[in-house]
């Protein structure tokens, strides 16, 4: 696509060919009175003057850079070394779009394939696709994936995983008459949800962590699952996974998450990028696109898209999913945090959240009210149950102190009410988790 303007014998030949004198015969539908309507606008601004006024009102946002934030629930603030903003910004990069073509796309599928080959070492998994929407898009094609793999139509959901999540699966099978989805109301133990298992269940589906920031070893219940003959789906946090087992260690069969803790900015919710991998006994049911390597005719290394099974690109009777997009953009992002990273890197990032966070409910534990709600191990989120309601307490933080408060879990969790899930990551200082402790004991004094 190009941008030149026409010529003018261009616009003349084009209004005689649909029959027409002139630009303005366009516009005949359109009443006269309506064409050009007296606007009451104020004067208008210098480039100067805009630019002083927008920096105002950016100001008015609460944002990480100037407030303290303990909310993480899905969108975790990580510190980004500049080099990952400077590559994305490329031009080649910026602006380009699906690698249709191979032979122009070189830079563009090595990232990404570059991308599968990170992430298919965080999780242990053997196949990792080219990227999706976000998290709970890979969730739900995941679940979709997994009833046409086993021909069952039974889900088991654990209730803690993301409730955004639950519902963007609930979204894409609202229409599905044989699915059958089944998500636990209240929180409950591992045992609990294996013992729902039936001869029905295409898949079950668990977090790790989980939601609520719990780490459970998964063993069990994937042997539970797999001798029923049905399938388990692990959501995860692939920061986490740089100092956890990887879930393929637990024989999980798809292995979805969010990537955006891997050096893709909070950007007010998006856009993200999701990932999905799989055993690659299930390669040919994934949804999305590989990217895969191969040799020229030369016998140099080269890049292409080696499998598309998205309705676009086959029949529509083959494909086995409608996504169309691979989030080239956010994975090349996520590639390059990684590759600047290193392994030893984002274990130094993980373990600093880990300790952060340890330390954290180790402090708001001990004030007088609060109780530490996780009885199993957590990475950096763990729930504080408070004395007050937390719509209140978040308010306070945030008018008086600047600070941006935990996660409300009362609206997805009754039993949770007066609960909140905070988040502490590698950017937060002692000094800032020991501000947030004093506010909370100030607040609910």
């Amino acid at each position: 696509m190009n941008y030149i303007p026409h010529t003018d014998a261009e616009r003349d030949e084009m209004l005689k060919q649909i029959g027409v004198s002139n630009l303005e015969s366009l516009f005949d539908a359109i009443p006269d009175e309506l064409r050009f309507p007296s606007l009451d606008l104020p004067p208008a601004l210098s480039e100067m003057e805009i630019m002083r006024e927008l920096a105002l009102l950016s100001d008015a946002n609460a944002d990480v850079t100037h407030y303290s934030s303990f909310l993480g629930a899905g969108a975790y603030q990580h510190f980004v070394p500049s080099i990952v903003d400077s590559v994305i910004r490329r031009g080649e990069f910026l602006t380009a779009y699906t690698p249709y073509q191979p032979e122009v796309s070189q830079g563009t599928l090595q990232a990404i394939f570059e991308f599968q080959s990170m992430i298919r070492d965080l999780t242990g998994m053997e196949i990792c696709t080219a990227s999706h929407y976000d998290g709970a898009t890979s969730f739900a094609e995941a679940v979709l994936m997994a009833t046409g793999i086993t021909k069952k139509h039974r889900v088991l959901v654990s209730a803690a995983i993301h409730p955004q999540y639950r519902a963007v699966l609930d979204t894409y099978t609202q229409f599905n008459d044989k699915l059958v989805i089944t998500q636990e109301d209240e929180l409950s133990d591992h045992a609990m949800l294996a013992d729902s298992i039936d001869a029905e269940t295409a898949c079950v589906c668990v977090g790790y962590p989980s939601f609520l920031g719990d780490i459970v070893d998964l063993t069990d219940l994937a042997a539970r699952i797999h001798n029923a003959g049905a399938l388990l789906i692990v959501v995860v946090n692939p920061m986490a996974l740089a100092v956890l087992k990887p879930p393929a260690a637990f024989d999980a069969d798809i292995v979805v998450g969010e990537g955006q803790p891997l050096g893709v900015s909070l950007s007010f919710g998006g856009p993200y990028l999701g990932f999905f991998c799989t055993k690659r006994e299930f390669m040919r049911r994934i949804p999305g696109r590989i990217v895969g390597e191969t040799v020229d005719r030369d016998q140099q290394r080269g890049f292409v898209l080696t499998l598309k099974t998205r309705e676009q690109d086959i029949r529509r009777e083959k494909a086995t999913s409608n996504i169309c997009t691979n989030q080239g953009l956010m994975a090349l992002c996520a590639c390059v945090y990684m590759s600047a990273m290193g392994k030893s890197g984002l274990q130094k990032v993980a373990n600093l959240c880990f300790q952060n966070a340890q330390f954290a409910a180790q402090v708001m534990g001990n004030l007088n009210g609060f109780h530490i709600w996780n009885s199993s191990p957590f990475f950096h989120e763990f729930v504080l149950k408070c004395p007050q309601p937390i719509a209140h307490i978040n308010q306070i933080l945030l008018d008086e102190y600047k600070i941006i408060g935990g996660y409300d879990l009362g609206p997805s969790y009754p039993s949770l009410a007066q609960h909140m899930l905070i988040c502490v990551t590698e950017t937060h200082t002692r000094a800032s988790i020991e501000l947030l402790a004093a506010a909370l004991s100030e607040i609910c004094a």
